[in-house]
Formats: C-alpha cells, structure tokens, sequence
C-alpha cells in the first residue's frame, strides 16, 4: 500500500494514499467537526463545516473530499478556520428554527452541539426565511422543512440503504429545499415509515408522530383497561437514554417503570413472538409438503411488507400471512385475554412499545383489526418511552427489579432474537427442526444466519429434507435478494427479511447514535446484548413456552386452525408508487 506523507497541526504522519484529510486527521484523533458528512454514505462536502486551511491553496478546502497528497501541510484549528466555521453556523442558523426548548432534539441535536463548541452566541445574519409546512399526515414520521439544514443524509439514507428514494433535493439556491415528489405528502409517496431518515437527520427535521398525550390520557381513564406490551430490541436499548452502557438488558427496571407509569399490566412481545414462530413454522411446512408458494418470506416487519406492497408485487403471494407479533398480541389481548379476565374487548386499550416508527403506521392498517376493534391502539417508540418515564421523574437507573404480569408474559430466548437481524429465522428453524424429528435437539443456534452481512444464506438439513434459506436486512438489500429470486438465479424455501439494518436493534424509533461514526458498533453491542438474553433462558424454543402452549388448549386449538387464522393471520394489497 502506497503511503503519503502529510503533516497535519504540526504532525507528521503517514496515511495511504487516497485518504481524505478528514480521515487523516482522524488518525491523529484529531477531531474536525462535520454536519453533512457520513462515512461511506455522504460524503459530499456540502455543509462546509470541515473546513481546513492548506498550505499553499487559495481558499479554505472541505476536508471530508479531499484527498491528501505528498507533503501536504494542513491546519484544523487556525484562526481563519474557526472563523470560517462560526460563519457558516450562523448563515445555517439564519433560515433554521430555532425553537431549541420545544424540539424533539433538544440536548442531543449536533447543529446545537456544534454551536456550543463554536460559541455561537447571537446570529449575525437575519435574512428573510420562507415558512414551510409541517408534513404531519404520516402516523410515523412528521417532516420539518423549517428545520432542515440541507445536509442530505436523509435522501442518502432513503436512496442508497433503503432503495426507496422518496425524497431528493428540488429548486435552486435559497430556494433548495429537500422534498417528495410534486410536494406531496409522505403518506401519498412509497414511503415505508422504517424512521431511517429520523435517526440519520442532524437536527429536529424529523421527528417520529408523538403519541404520548394519548398514552397518558388513556392512562388516566378510569373506565380504560391498559395493557403495554414491550418489543425483544427496546430492552437493550432503552437504558441508553439514561446514561446505561450500551447494549444493557434493563428488562426489570422497565417492567418496573412501566407499572409506575400506571399500566394495568405489562406484558411482552415475546410472548405472541413465540405465538408467531408456532403460526409461521406451520405455514412454512404446509408449503413445503403441500406445494405452496415458495419461498415464504416472513411478515414481521411493516416497513418491509409497505416496500413489498409498493414495489414487489410479484411476491405478495409470497408473504407468510401471519400477522406480526405486534399485532398478534393485540388480537390476543382483546379476545382470549378479554375472555379470561372477564373484561369487555371495547375497554381494553393496548399500547406497544416498538423500536420501530412502522409499528405506528401498521397499527393504524384497516387489515389489523378483529371484529371492528383494532388489535392495537398505540404505538411508542423506545425515545418516547424514555420521555415517557422523564416526564414522570423516575429514576431508571435506580428502579427495583420489576416481572411481566402472567398470561401474555412469559417467553422464551427465540422470542427475544427477534430483535436482531437472522433472529426470526433462528427462532423458527429451532421449532421446524424439532418437529421434523420429533426430537427435542441441543445444537440450535444456526450461526450462519447471525451477522450483520446485508444479504446472508444458509442450508439447513432437517430429518433428511434441505431447507434453504435467507435473510436480509436494510430494503436495499431486501430488492437485490428479490431480484435474485426473481431471475431464477437463487431459490429458497424460507427468506427473512427486516427494514432496518440490522433489523430492530437499529430500528427508526431506537435511541438516537449522536457520533454517526459508532453505529456499527452499537448495533454489534445491542445484538450482543439480545444474545446473551437468549442464551440465559431457560426455555429457548418457541413450541415450549407454557403460556403459548395454554392459549391453544384452551382457545385456538392448534396452529393455523380455522380460530387461529381468524385472529393471528392477515392479507396484503398492491399499492402505486405515488
């Protein structure tokens, strides 16, 4: 490898060549500040906030696209660098909002982080601004274009990762703005609500739909049954918004803040994701051994099946026809649970809490509802929760150890995988393995399905018979497996597909990763965590939670049965593009 010697603030070092200054710098844990930049992704020099002085050039140069060369000599922090930068600050805070104390984004906003670093204290520039809109129609995602600050790392994200491209950048100089086709609102665009866009914006420009005044007024009904239910990947991640390392299971002190919240009973998701294993891994052996169409491709994640519906009509077919644990344990909620507990289905107000900001858009969907009554009433992500638990004043970390509540809670370790990319497909090869033996088998964990490798395949022989499977994770990748299935040039029995990259443990709705750079890294520490989960429970195959076994003694009878499919299982539509 080709190496080039650069001097940067009085070091010299060597990088290889074709580096960017920026990136050398970085070698030297020399920090320049960024705002547009995101590695591998946008990297565009638009913000201009990387600005560094090089020796001999004329102007200041964008240190995130430029390459180094042989001698350069560059400095980060001269004075006419740290001007520059206040400068270019004070013209984006010009024709930005700046209602700091009432933004989503307040305290963990990087516009707001780098002005206190560049001590901004008043704008210079006070130009004439043009008053946007709020696009509120989506029941996940609220766009601000008063806030936006160009930067185009949401038209990245939605472009390059997800393979959606719902918003670009439209006119021209002042007038730029980052917008939707013809204008439009995103419920009338192929959005998928996967929330990328929100975790990826710099500023308050996107935001998730705020549902918790419904939450608490539901709260607050006395004539309300409210029950909570908690998704695998908000357990190991929602101690972040509390200074918690990383990664930590904080299980119990959830469970415990939720019930002083004041939830009639807290529940888990687990619980109807064991329900969901059950329903899939019998759909997927009916198909096999009955000629169904393959491969099935699991259901799971809203903002995958809104792509599939958008883009991929061929394989709605495809699509398992179960309903996601979401919105199984709704309908289980407002009929069996109703039923044994001896309250009417109308008084029963279920609310989730997702990693996800699709969750809020599924549960709004005219397909999940059971007998006129929607199977779920309210979605939160994980930051609303910690909102949630802010605005009460409890102390998270100090929490005592909290316990789901019975009938809906109980679980196994292949429910919580779920929360990680490979894990649905892991839980479900546990159960089909064992029914296809009629063995109760000790080697299950299917590795080659694990990792976070966008596209990922495996051959799994089961009693003889080869299942061939697949997962996918980020729609981007979802669209090239497609693709593959589609020619001819791959063939599977099962496939797993989530929005997200790295599925829920990185969904829209997590905890925002303020340094861009230390994504990987998060999403490896959440599955760490999700894993270890697993591999301390006790039960660790979905077919034997005793909770789940009960509901079909003594409600549904057996997997896919005629009541099973009534409640559990839904159907999927073709939509247009816009």
């Amino acid at each position: 490898m080709e190496m080039i010697n650069v001097t940067i603030d009085g070091i010299k070092t060597q990088v290889p060549k074709g580096s960017t200054v920026l990136a050398a710098a970085k070698s030297l844990n020399i920090n320049i500040p960024t705002l547009c930049y995101l590695k591998d992704l946008n990297e565009v020099g638009a913000c201009r906030m990387c600005v560094v002085e090089v020796q001999g050039a004329r102007s200041l140069q964008a240190s995130c696209v430029l390459p180094v060369s042989e001698g350069m000599v560059v400095k980060t922090n001269s004075q006419s660098v740290r001007e520059a930068r206040k400068t270019i600050l004070e013209l984006i805070l010009a024709r930005h909002e700046r209602e700091c104390l009432t933004c989503s984004r307040n305290l963990n906003c990087e516009l707001q982080k780098l002005c206190e670093e560049a001590g901004i204290t008043g704008v210079s520039y006070e130009g004439e601004r043009v008053i946007y809109a709020v696009d509120e129609a989506s029941p996940s995602v609220v766009r601000d274009q008063n806030k936006c600050v160009l930067c185009g790392r949401c038209i990245s994200v939605c472009k390059k990762v997800q393979g959606t491209g719902v918003i670009d950048f439209a006119r021209r100089g002042v007038n730029t703005t980052v917008t939707t086709a013809y204008d439009k609102g995103l419920t009338e665009v192929a959005c998928i609500n996967c929330g990328q866009c929100i975790k990826i914006c710099p500023v308050g420009a996107l935001r998730e739909k705020d549902d918790t005044d419904r939450v608490w007024e539901a709260l607050s009904n006395p004539d309300l049954h409210v029950v909570v239910q908690t998704a695998p990947a908000v357990r190991v991640a929602l101690g972040e918004e509390f200074g918690m390392p990383i990664g930590t299971n904080v299980e119990t002190k959830m469970t415990s803040a939720l019930k002083r919240l004041g939830f009639d009973k807290v529940f888990d998701t687990n619980f109807s994701a064991d329900l969901t294993i059950l329903e899939e891994g019998t759909e997927l052996l009916n198909r096999i051994q009955n000629g169904g169409k393959l491969p099935l491709i699991t259901s799971c994640s809203p903002g995958w099946i809104k792509f599939c519906e958008h883009n991929y009509h061929e394989f709605l077919e495809n699509l398992s026809s179960c309903k996601s644990p979401q919105q199984m344990f709704g309908a289980v909620a407002k009929s069996y649970y109703a039923q044994k507990m001896g309250i009417d289905p109308k008084n029963i107000f279920v609310v989730s809490i997702m990693p996800c900001t699709a969750k809020k858009y599924e549960a709004q969907r005219d397909e999940m509802n059971v007998a006129g009554l929607q199977d779920v009433d309210a979605v939160l992500t994980t930051r609303e929760l910690a909102r949630m638990i802010k605005q009460a004043r409890i102390d998270f970390p100090l929490l005592e150890d909290g316990f789901y509540d019975s009938i809906l809670g109980d679980s196994t370790g292949a429910a919580v995988i779920f929360g990680t990319t490979g894990g649905v497909m892991e839980a479900a090869l546990r159960t089909v393995a064992d029914i296809l033996t009629g063995e109760d088998l000790k080697n299950i964990e299917y590795l080659p399905v694990r990792g976070m490798e966008g596209i990922k395949e495996a051959s799994v022989t089961v009693n003889g018979m080869e299942i061939k499977v697949a997962v996918a994770h980020g729609t981007a990748n979802a669209a090239k497996l497609l693709d593959r299935i589609k020619s001819g040039e791959a063939n599977y029995h099962f496939v797993e597909i989530m929005a997200c990259p790295g599925g829920c443990i990185n969904g829209g709705g997590q905890p925002i990763i303020m340094d861009k750079e230390k994504t990987e890294e998060v999403k490896k520490l959440r599955a760490q965590g999700i894993y270890a989960i697993d591999k301390g429970s006790k039960l660790r195959k979905s077919h034997e939670n005793e909770e789940v076994k009960a509901l079909y003694e003594e409600y549904l009878e057996k997997p896919n049965s005629h009541k099973a499919h009534h409640l559990l299982h839904t159907h999927y539509v073709e939509r247009n593009k816009v």
